[in-house]
């Protein structure tokens, strides 16, 4: 039997306020346990929640760029459960009326085509603490430093069918909430992370098989191991005749395995009513209008541009896209060497390459935007070669000075008088009969060697052009 996956996300993006959702504690990342959690934050009587506005505009501001209804009307409710790291003994969220209701994301396929994805929803709520395991022998301890953290969980419909369309669509979202400035996206610090519904259904039918849940997913491979594995798991249930348990699970890095963590729980396990302190959230069409002017150029627009503005392909539109941060810094270099393809090859490049063999962040480049255009100018100029150029970078990253100082400390710049070419083509010929009379019987493909052998003698400081024209002049004299 041919089997189809159905997948469906939840993606929980920590918003990028400085107080929490509820409450004025802060929420910055790395303080001492529960040093940053308040009287609020802990349910403690007397204390009422207020509703932080910012997290509000950043709601907005995602449903704006999923082209999602915004609700004029929203209603925030209490989600009651146990566990140790939420005091309160329930969850402010939202559930019958979020905030965002439907709208969609486009997400680019392997094969080149694009694929719509439905968002059902996007709703505010409040992370929860941290329950930490190492350290405490037999014992565990709570820190609730989170506790009170806004979050937007934003809900996809069940219309992915494989891991690397389920990780296409999060990275999406993921350069998107970036784009907007709401969340940091960082996944190490769980400022992203994810929740996977993963069935199996027969090719061709229409009804959903039973659903599984995998929990907290905080990398793009985890969730495409996960997913994957999830999905042959369930099919050779099937197929030895057994039947899915709907439940929750955990995935574990260490085995490459999902396992089940506890029952899945419905609506009704969680007993929602609307939270008697906090009055419904209205939103007028003025906030919305002004939220909306605030909007940067998001990413599909963004790639457009650099295609129809600077002449770039389709896929390196895309790869220079794919953060702000990056498309921010190739158009700066762009703008300011006049050439947009050799900014891009750089960026994509040897920048690109540098910054993932140091684990250097964009940001801490040693090379910044305009360090980059000032090599790329000198190569347009011909004052270094695009070989000589790959140097000079090297020693701007090691802190040696901008292009300039570099090419004149280490000596570097190109060779463009012609007659010391000529010289150098004529030392390169006469010590080489052989060859050049085996390049006169028809081996052309000689010309490299000369080439090289030039390029050998000027140190690699010879105008590369010139050379080879200078040397077919020569050799077919």
């Amino acid at each position: 039997m041919e089997w189809e996956a159905v997948i469906g996300l939840e993606l929980h993006a920590q918003l990028a306020t400085q107080t929490k959702i509820f409450s004025g504690a802060s929420t910055a990342y790395g303080a001492d346990a529960n040093t940053q959690a308040c009287a609020v934050d802990l349910g403690m009587p007397g204390v009422l929640p207020v509703l932080n506005a910012r997290a509000v505009d950043f709601a907005i501001r995602l449903g704006l760029a999923l082209d999602a209804e915004v609700a004029g009307r929203s209603v925030f409710a209490r989600k009651n459960y146990f566990y140790p790291d939420l005091p309160k003994g329930y969850q402010i969220s939202q559930y019958e009326i979020p905030v965002v209701g439907t709208g969609h994301l486009d997400i680019d396929l392997e094969d080149g085509s694009s694929k719509r994805i439905g968002v059902t929803r996007a709703h505010l709520e409040e992370d929860a603490g941290k329950s930490m395991h190492e350290g405490f022998g037999a014992m565990s301890g709570i820190d609730l430093n989170r506790a009170g953290t806004p979050l937007l969980e934003i809900v996809s419909e069940p219309d992915l069918r494989s891991a690397k369309e389920a990780v296409a669509y999060m990275k999406k979202m993921h350069s998107l909430v970036r784009y907007l400035g709401i969340c940091d996206g960082n996944m190490q610090e769980g400022s992203f992370r994810c929740d996977a519904n993963v069935s199996v259904r027969p090719v061709g039918r229409e009804a959903f098989g039973t659903r599984t849940e995998i929990k907290n997913l905080n990398s793009f491979r985890f969730v495409e191991r996960a997913i994957n594995y999830e999905i042959e798991r369930q099919i050779e249930v099937l197929e030895d005749g057994g039947s899915i348990t709907q439940e929750t699970r955990l995935y574990d890095p260490d085995r490459g395995e999902t396992r089940p963590m506890r029952g899945k729980e419905e609506a009704n396990d969680y007993r929602y009513f609307p939270d008697p302190d906090l009055l419904p959230l209205e939103i007028t069409a003025e906030m919305i209008e002004s939220v909306r002017s605030e909007l940067p150029e998001l990413p599909d627009a963004k790639r457009e541009r650099f295609v129809s503005d600077y002449g770039l392909s389709n896929y390196d539109a895309g790869v220079l896209t794919s953060s702000r941060e990056l498309a921010d810094y190739f158009e700066q270099v762009a703008l300011a060497c006049a050439d947009a393809k050799l900014a891009a090859n750089w960026v994509m490049g040897e920048l690109a390459g540098a910054l993932n063999k140091t684990g250097t962040e964009l940001a801490d480049s040693p090379i910044d935007a305009d360090r980059l255009a000032g090599l790329l100018k000198r190569i347009l100029d011909e004052t270094i070669s695009g070989k000589i150029a790959k140097e000079v970078f090297e020693a701007m990253w090691q802190g040696e000075g901008d292009a300039d100082t570099v090419i004149e400390a280490k000596g570097l710049k190109q060779v463009t008088d012609a007659s010391a070419i000529e010289a150098m083509v004529d030392e390169v010929i006469a010590a080489n009969p052989q060859q050049l009379e085996q390049y006169r019987a028809g081996k052309t493909k000689l010309m490299g060697f000369f080439v090289g052998q030039v390029m050998k003698a000027s140190a690699g400081k010879a105008n590369p052009a010139q050379v080879n024209e200078i040397l077919k002049r020569r050799l077919d004299g």
